[in-house]
């Protein structure tokens, strides 16, 4: 199902934007699969080149607040990572769409061999840690959203931000009460967050990393962040033999532990909260899981 952030795009809607981006003509496209927000194709040139064309949500979509400006936000995102780590390179944007190379490789969850996806998985540690390396001017998202000049001051606007979202549009959340984030007190510099690192957004090549896609989400703040999503509805402290922590080895003492608690409550809300907005109902299975997630979450903290 189509979500309701996402356009109904043909053909001929790729072929104008390559026309208007690239100056260059179609020899084929057809969309690709696997998201729920934007609408991405995959469109062949004349002169030999696959490209990849991303396009954002229709005008009137209804978004969250922190959504606003993401194909700005993946373009800057590839543009600042693209000596450390393999990720598409930006061929030409507007406001509403983006033009990126075509990365080799199938997604993380279509490897189902350990023999292959563990070494690919050992090899987005160690990228994602080169990726950390970089700072940003302040703590939270880029622009007039979420954000502040520490990081407990921002992962409580980003928090704020989505209680509000979810308020706006209906969503029943579990009671949060007010969050011990004294934890994240410790963090001192903004380094650069992909965000949303699920094997959906892994590329791969037999037991080679090809492509890390996908980077709209991205913000600054605490490294431990980028551990939540590779261990998607698990809780990647309690496998020390995970092979994204023989990439990215660090210390998960009690202190981390809590900072990732609280990173698996941001993530659960934000996925309770975008329900609607992706045209899945209060009341669906989905959202009874992820609130039983956020629940288990906040009782742990």
């Amino acid at each position: 199902m189509r979500s309701p952030t996402q356009r109904d795009l043909q053909v001929d809607d790729i072929a104008a934007i390559v026309r208007d981006g690239l100056g260059a003509a179609l020899t084929g496209a057809a969309e690709l699969s696997g998201g729920g927000f934007a609408t991405v194709w995959r469109a062949s040139l004349t002169d030999g080149r696959d490209v990849v064309v991303k396009v954002g949500p229709p005008p009137r979509a209804r978004l969250l607040g922190y959504e606003r400006g993401l194909v700005a936000a993946e373009a800057a995102y590839f543009r600042l990572v693209g000596e450390r780590a393999p990720v598409p390179a930006v061929l030409a944007e507007r406001d509403d769409w983006l033009i990126t190379t075509f990365l080799p490789g199938r997604t993380l969850t279509e490897v189902t061999d350990p023999a292959e996806a563990d070494p690919v998985r050992s090899q987005l540690g160690a990228a994602v840690a080169r990726i950390h390396e970089i700072t940003g001017p302040r703590f939270g998202y880029t622009g007039d959203r979420p954000s502040g000049a520490d990081w407990p001051t921002a992962f409580a606007a980003m928090i704020d931000d989505l209680r509000a979202d979810a308020a706006a549009w209906d969503v029943p959340l579990p009671r949060l009460g007010a969050l011990d984030t004294a934890a994240l007190a410790e963090v001192r510099r903004p380094a650069l967050l992909h965000f949303d690192l699920w094997d959906g957004n892994v590329l791969a090549s037999g037991d080679r990393l090809t492509g890390l896609v996908d980077g709209e989400r991205h913000l600054y703040g605490d490294p431990l962040l980028d551990l939540v999503s590779p261990a998607l509805f698990r809780r990647i402290e309690d496998e020390p033999d995970h092979p994204f922590l023989r990439g990215y080895p660090v210390d998960l003492n009690d202190a981390a532990r809590h900072r990732l608690t609280l990173y698996r409550i941001h993530l659960y809300l934000l996925m309770v909260a975008e329900g609607p907005s992706r045209g899945l109902p209060v009341g669906s299975d989905r959202h009874a899981h992820l609130t039983r997630l956020l629940t288990e979450e906040i009782d742990r903290l």
